[in-house]
């Protein structure tokens, strides 16, 4: 059996791959892992959401049955945000708390992520630990000892203050800091459906939501951060200045400008760490990205005298890079953004808040902001049925590979990556032209299908 928790928590089929016997014992392991730093003089505390998926219901039971079970007391937030339960996590002093959602996957996928004291995802350690407690027998607490269940949906307006805060005296402006900006709001029916719209309102956007009517099976149906057509379609239609798309539990955020154009995570990027910049917000001058961002983020960004430094693909490795240099900013192509100042996750409502104030601050068009950014063709193949373990070491394949990075010099860049689940290798290449990336790319996909040919 391989390690139960991804990238981004234990996530599957729910019913299937995650059923309620599986989240019950997850959340008593991670009750004992994360639960027994608590302060002695009281019972531990978590802090308990999900997104609206129906499987989420089932789930919900069955983790707050594990966490009380433990001597844990459970706090039911209801449905919100996986950011606004990382936030309330840090905000009510809780032990660590627990989200449940599969993101932007399709609803019957389901996942558990947790988080530890402060609101910061675990790292492989911590969910190591969880792991191998997994099954074990442990003592079994009675009477006064067993954990009490709470419902405290209302917390939800904590974080809404919250991410109104976050804007500073501009949200004490004549009709709020947004003011005059009309935006069209995509919230994939999930976990936000209710708190975006609210937060924009109250800071004096004119908002119009869309796909905010979730009913247990539509979440990312057709619409949100990876289905982003209608979006873009409404704001043409309604001649908004920008659209705002997330994905079900709200972690992410893309954009399109007034044209119907699409302004991806990387341009959202540039945008935000050259305002926080101007007002010497940025230290080190640093941008942290993953090594799948776009080329024309590192040319844009090393012009106005700002370094980008990569990780490998994931939030969690973007954060882990942020704590260790104090950075300010990182994020994904994807949509994921960290404000480090504000939030200890990607938070898709607070990224959409803060490119706005910076429209308003500017006076900018969304399209003038992403001008800053030029995305160079990017195209990825992907090989299947390969031994991925020799990616690095295959001789023909590393001279094929150092051939094809001279022949782009400073005008492109090709990257392989192994999956890390399945037997396939991705190659990524991008280039001045889509034709040279794609002659590129296919070229090397050939020579790692004869390298690496199982």
């Amino acid at each position: 059996m391989g390690r139960l928790f991804g990238t981004d928590g234990v996530r599957g089929v729910a019913n299937v791959d995650l059923t309620a016997g599986l989240a019950l014992d997850l959340s008593v392991a991670a009750a004992h892992v994360l639960g027994e730093a608590g302060e002695l003089d009281r019972s531990p505390v978590a802090v308990v959401g999900r997104d609206p998926r129906a499987s989420g219901e089932f789930l919900e039971a069955a983790v707050v049955a594990g966490l009380a079970s433990a001597g844990i007391n459970a706090v039911r937030l209801g449905v919100l945000p996986t950011p606004a339960v990382a936030h309330l996590t840090g905000a009510t002093a809780a032990d660590f708390g627990v989200m449940i959602s599969a993101s932007h996957n399709p609803m019957p996928d389901n996942g558990i992520k947790f988080f530890a004291r402060g609101g910061a995802k675990l790292d492989d350690a911590l969910e190591d630990a969880i792991e191998r407690r997994l099954g074990e027998a442990w003592p079994r607490p009675t009477g006064a000892g067993v954990g009490r269940v709470t419902d405290q949906p209302g917390k939800v307006e904590d974080y809404i203050d919250h991410l109104v805060r976050t804007v500073g005296s501009a949200a004490d402006a004549p009709g709020g800091s947004l003011s005059g900006i009309h935006v069209v709001v995509d919230c994939a029916n999930g976990a936000a459906y209710a708190t975006a719209e609210q937060t924009y309102r109250r800071l004096g956007a004119t908002v119009t939501a869309i796909n905010a009517e979730p009913n247990g099976l539509n979440i990312n149906d057709g619409c949100g951060s990876t289905h982003v057509d209608g979006l873009q379609k409404a704001v043409v239609q309604l001649g908004a200045d920008l659209g705002i798309a997330l994905d079900g539990d709200a972690d992410r955020c893309l954009a399109v400008d007034a044209d119907g154009q699409l302004i991806d995570g990387d341009q959202i990027l540039a945008i935000l760490a050259l305002g926080l910049q101007q007002v010497g917000q940025l230290p080190g001058d640093t941008l942290v990205a993953t090594v799948m961002s776009n080329l024309g983020l590192t040319q844009a960004m090393n012009r106005h005298g700002i370094r980008v430094e990569q990780t490998k693909v994931g939030d969690r490795y973007v954060l882990e890079s942020m704590r260790a240099g104090g950075f300010a900013i990182g994020g994904e192509q994807s949509g994921h953004v960290v404000l480090a100042e504000h939030a200890t996750t990607g938070d898709g409502v607070l990224t959409g808040l803060h490119l706005m104030n910076r429209m308003a601050r500017t006076g900018s068009s969304l399209a003038e902001l992403a001008a800053v950014m030029e995305r160079l063709p990017q195209v990825l193949v992907n090989v299947t049925d390969v031994d991925k373990s020799r990616t690095e070491t295959a001789p023909a394949l590393r001279d094929a590979v150092a051939a094809a990075s001279a022949e782009l010099g400073e005008t492109g860049r090709v990257l392989l990556r192994p999956s890390g689940t399945e037997s396939l290798v991705r190659v990524m290449v991008e280039a001045p032209s889509v034709d040279l990336a794609q002659t590129v790319a296919e070229r090397l996909a050939a020579v790692v299908r004869t390298s690496l040919a199982i």
